[in-house]
């Protein structure tokens, strides 16, 4: 078997999806959107753009490659976006250039339409955005980016619909997949989740005249804002003035929110379904210890993802937790770059073996995932070094089997770990004394369903671990993908 590569700065985690966040109601309405932005920036650390609208001014735009704190923290960009009116995005490319991203593909974007301009932030992925480019180009429209996202500007553009929220209705009518979309007009913000509400969308109040749109509860902390309630999956919000009107513009689904939500990508101290994620994740770790029990003399995480679900492993299992590595907060997404002489050192950029701690000991390692495994071996390797007797992880969800089409960037199925190994086959490839990811089962129950999965009707997506898709990816059966054979 040929060898599974990855870049060595590579931390193989799935990347996250993006960000959305919006404002209404409010002085500087762009400086609140910088500052949820910011809270969002796990969701997307590639580029991120802010539009807002000012009768005086209009619409105004900015975008910029990098960090939110690098970018919309300078009063010279701050102040070409006034108005009490502004939506933003941060971005990890799910859909377009991959890896070399133009900043024409970062969003918000925007369209001037007969009744008006409108900007749109999507967070999600289109599963027919190929045939609809075709279509729309076809047709006569111009891309301007390799974005999936742009597609809803040029369906709103080919509505008869005479408002832009009505032109939004009919532009999402036809897409399929997931999206969680935030919009704007001249006066009215609006929010919008797909009838399956994979990705999240919530609503918050700022004091008594403002609103607030965001993809976690988090961002509406950063900003003081009160959360009200999450946006449904199906369901459209229009805020204009003090009014927030609610509609159903589709076709009722069965609600299938992404469960690696509560494994990995929403932060600890954000809320989802009512539910602490950090409280599921210690959860995940209560279950994965009951399932999976080792003898063994410290339970330590990877961190940081992996903290709460080796506290919860602690607990239940009553072997001490213990901080056996550690992370160099000061460590970005990119740093030098690698010259062959250094080129395995990537993870230790990153992590680094409280040797004085592990020498001798029996380790349990809990982590989030394991994608490729390529960084689960180098963590091995490093703890071994520091003088452990053992290696034994724990993965806090179950194997990663299927790539993710709803706006989730997953190596192809060939390169994930569980695609073409056993358990006991990654165990050896890895090389440790033992491995056991948590049953989907187990996660059902930690995220709150005590009967665990049903099968007949899954509660949440969970496509990545069961080749279950409830949307059919067509673009990607059109290039030759294979759906999991019924069972």
């Amino acid at each position: 078997m040929a060898p599974f590569r990855s870049h060595p700065f590579d931390d193989d985690k799935l990347k996250e999806e993006c960000g959305i966040f919006g404002v209404v109601g409010v002085a500087d309405a762009s400086n609140f959107v910088a500052l949820g932005l910011h809270a969002l920036q796990h969701r997307g650390q590639e580029a991120g753009g802010i539009v807002s609208y000012h009768p005086d001014h209009g619409f105004n735009s900015a975008r910029r490659f990098g960090y939110v704190r690098d970018n919309f923290t300078k009063a010279d960009v701050m102040d070409t976006l006034p108005g009490q009116l502004a939506i933003g995005h941060v971005r990890y490319s799910t859909a377009g250039s991959k890896g070399a991203t133009a900043i024409r593909d970062v969003q918000p974007f925007f369209g001037e339409f007969s009744m008006g301009g409108c900007a749109i932030a999507h967070n999600g992925n289109l599963t027919n955005a190929s045939a609809l480019r075709r279509e729309l180009i076809e047709r006569g429209s111009i891309f301007q980016s390799s974005s999936d996202s742009e597609c809803i500007i040029h369906l709103m553009a080919r509505s008869i619909q005479k408002s832009l929220a009505e032109r939004i209705k009919d532009a999402l009518r036809r897409v399929e997949g997931a999206f969680s979309v935030v919009a704007m007009t001249r006066t009215k913000l609006i929010g919008v989740r797909d009838p399956l509400g994979v990705r999240p969308l919530v609503l918050g109040r700022i004091g008594d005249h403002g609103w607030a749109l965001s993809s976690e509860t988090c961002a509406l902390d950063i900003i003081g804002a009160d959360f009200v309630r999450e946006i449904e999956p199906g369901e459209m919000v229009v805020i204009e003035g003090n009014k927030v009107e609610s509609t159903r513009p589709f076709t009722p689904a069965k609600s299938r929110f992404c469960i690696f939500e509560n494994v990995y990508f929403s932060r600890p101290d954000s809320i989802i379904g009512g539910r602490s994620v950090y409280e599921t994740r210690r959860q995940i770790g209560v279950e994965l210890a009951i399932e999976a029990p080792v003898d063994a003399d410290l339970v330590c995480p990877v961190p940081d993802s992996g903290t709460p679900a080796a506290i919860g492993y602690s607990q239940q299992s009553g072997i001490p937790y213990a901080m056996g590595i550690i992370r160099n907060q000061y460590m970005g997404r990119t740093f030098i770059e690698p010259t062959d002489s250094i080129r395995n050192m990537g993870v230790r950029l990153k992590l680094n073996v409280n040797r004085a701690l592990i020498k001798g000991k029996r380790v349990i390692l809990v982590d989030d995932s394991v994608v490729r495994g390529t960084t689960s071996r180098k963590i091995k390797d490093m703890i071994l070094e520091a003088g452990a007797a053992e290696v034994h992880f724990r993965i806090a969800s179950p194997p990663t089997a299927w790539p993710c089409f709803y706006g989730v960037d997953t190596p192809e199925r060939s390169k994930l770990l569980a695609a073409t190994m056993s358990e006991d086959e990654m165990r050896d490839w890895i090389g440790v004394d033992s491995l056991k990811f948590i049953s989907l089962d187990g996660l059902y129950r930690a995220a709150g369903e005590a009967e665990g999965r049903n099968a007949a009707a899954p509660q949440y997506c969970d496509a990545c671990f069961s080749g279950d898709y409830p949307v059919a990816p067509s673009d990607k059966i059109e290039e030759g993908f294979e759906m999991k054979a019924a069972e």
